[in-house]
């Protein structure tokens, strides 16, 4: 594998695939032991918007503890009873 002129290289699919790296997935590059190490970037120490699946989860964690219904008032709403 060859680092082009403008200093880039491919991750191979078998690599993305197993490291979960899809298009816009943040990563970085470590220098440890003399190597340099690829891995995904974590979102601690940044500011780092959430998306919007993740926002979705937040709303919906935040209001199931809001909720005063227990469960078998909210299945019989649903069921009509």
């Amino acid at each position: 594998m060859r680092v082009t002129s403008k200093g880039q290289v491919t991750i191979p699919v078998g690599i993305r695939e197993q490291m979960g790296i899809q298009p816009h997935t943040e990563v970085r590059f470590v220098v440890w032991k003399g190597r340099v190490v690829l891995e995904k970037a974590t979102s601690r120490g940044t500011t780092k918007r959430p998306t919007r699946g993740e926002a979705i989860v937040a709303r919906l964690r935040n209001t199931a503890r809001r909720a005063t219904m227990s469960t078998d008032e909210l299945m019989a709403l649903t069921r009509g009873d």
